[in-house]
């Protein structure tokens, strides 16, 4: 009798390890793709390439991003983050990179960071400070300031000068409607020094255009290569707007952020 009991509660057991085996090997749920436009865009400069990830099974969310300050906006990031369960890839435009940076910070969910014409700063670091590194950015020439009750500035791309300055490789007619969308930055935002560089301990991936006026391709190889980026495209001819421009590039990179080990 104890012989039989023996070999039934034997039998239990690989009965249950063969149920977790099935389940460590079931399908794998996908990443949410969590997207944070930068400054002089908005959310909806994300469409195209939520497009993409939409049909190949992906759930994304374009976060708004208040463009007040790094800390106050990775906070209101981060708020996305905690309502996902599963695993997250964060993707960062152009200042959204800095804001993505700071969100990911003891994020356990968040698997990988990309950087879409993004700042990838180590500590310390602004964004300004970045775009200054090396020469080549012409932002400075075309934006237009405008102040604000509690004495600061908000920033702005001068319509007029939009289309060339932001997206010279869209046609005229959508980079006019960017430029009537914009979001405005505030310049303390730019100047605020970045805090944990969590690309030091999450898995990067980078993609920019060889043309961009905002920040120099020059300043983008260096921080891709710093953070010894899992893989870093180069897409020549690309303005700053490159989710817009090249959406199938961009959602192809993030897919493979998404789905690697």
């Amino acid at each position: 009798m104890q012989r039989i009991t023996r070999l039934l509660m034997l039998a239990a057991a690989l009965t249950g390890s063969g149920d977790a085996m099935a389940q460590s090997t079931g399908p794998q749920v996908k990443p949410t793709i969590v997207l944070v436009h930068g400054a002089f865009a908005e959310s909806s400069s994300w469409n195209a390439v939520i497009a993409d990830l939409d049909k190949d099974g992906y759930t994304a969310i374009a976060a708004a991003n208040p463009l007040r300050s790094v800390v106050s906006d990775a906070a209101a990031v981060s708020a996305v983050i905690r309502s996902i369960a599963g695993p997250v890839v964060l993707v960062g435009h152009s200042y959204g990179g800095p804001v993505i940076t700071q969100a990911a910070h003891r994020k356990k969910n968040v698997k990988a960071l990309v950087y879409v014409t993004g700042f990838a700063p180590d500590t310390g670091e602004s964004s300004l400070m970045l775009s200054a590194k090396f020469p080549g950015s012409t932002l400075g020439d075309t934006l237009l300031p405008v102040a604000q009750a509690d004495g600061g500035q908000d920033l702005y791309i001068l319509p007029k000068k939009f289309h060339e300055q932001f997206a010279a490789d869209l046609p005229s007619t959508e980079a006019n409607l960017m430029a009537a969308t914009q979001r405005p930055v505030a310049k303390a935002a730019l100047s605020e020094p970045s805090g944990v560089a969590s690309w030091k301990t999450i898995p990067s991936y980078a993609i920019y255009g060889s043309a961009d006026q905002n920040i120099p391709p020059a300043v983008m190889k260096f921080m891709a290569e710093r953070a010894h980026a899992v893989k870093t495209v180069v897409i020549e001819g690309a303005s700053h707007a490159v989710m817009v421009s090249h959406p199938h590039e961009v959602a192809a990179l993030i897919e493979a952020a998404a789905s690697a080990p």
